[in-house]
């Protein structure tokens, strides 16, 4: 049964204090490249003490690859809502675009393009970003399956969860390029269309 009562004070203040101690990060990460941003650079900006960092994260890798653990969960929230008999190319891009939004509608795109550079160009960043949308995918073929009605070791799902993120760091990627200039959306949309005869059931 899912838990409905609401968040309490306690609750809605560590959140608010996660969110507020997220975006200072990522604002210096952008700004200044990872290697060169420090933890004490990050609580010096934040107006907080490392005790209080350490409270939520346990390193400034993490406050990325927290974000991309949310918006992992968020994607495999809308596929399992998605309608039943809805093609699964069309479940898969709505899915994926959650995270897409996120960048396209977060309050300052350009400093979200700027996370995604950061992302793309640091290693360390790269690889643990990998890693996470490698659970991703399992998370979003378990469900493509369930909705399908398959077997959980079942090819399709599979192999359909890896195209839509493919799909996915394609248009990240090339709106990197871009500088912004392109739309994440059109290219996600683009790239779903390519991808939609190879996904026919």
């Amino acid at each position: 049964m899912v838990d409905e009562r609401p968040p309490t004070l306690a609750e809605r203040k560590r959140q608010l204090v996660s969110e507020d101690l997220r975006e200072v990060a990522l604002q210096l990460l952008a700004a200044k490249g990872y290697e060169e941003t420090t933890v004490d650079d990050i609580v010096a900006a934040a107006g907080m003490s490392r005790r209080t960092f350490h409270r939520y994260y346990a390193s400034k890798e993490d406050v990325v690859i927290q974000l991309l653990a949310d918006l992992g969960a968020q994607m495999r929230t809308e596929l399992a809502g998605r309608p039943p008999a809805e093609p699964p190319a069309v479940a898969l891009r709505h899915a994926v675009s959650v995270a897409v939004n996120f960048c396209a509608d977060h309050h300052d795109p350009v400093k979200t393009l700027a996370v995604v550079r950061l992302i793309q160009r640091t290693p360390a960043l790269r690889a643990r970003t990998l890693e996470r949308q490698s659970r991703w995918q399992a998370d979003l073929a378990e469900v493509l399956a369930e909705r399908l009605g398959l077997p959980a070791d079942d090819l399709y799902p599979d192999l359909a969860t890896r195209m839509a993120l493919a799909a996915f760091d394609a248009a990240m990627e090339r709106w990197a390029l871009s500088d912004g200039a392109a739309d994440p959306r059109a290219l996600t949309e683009r790239a779903f269309a390519l991808l939609e005869p190879a996904l026919r059931r």
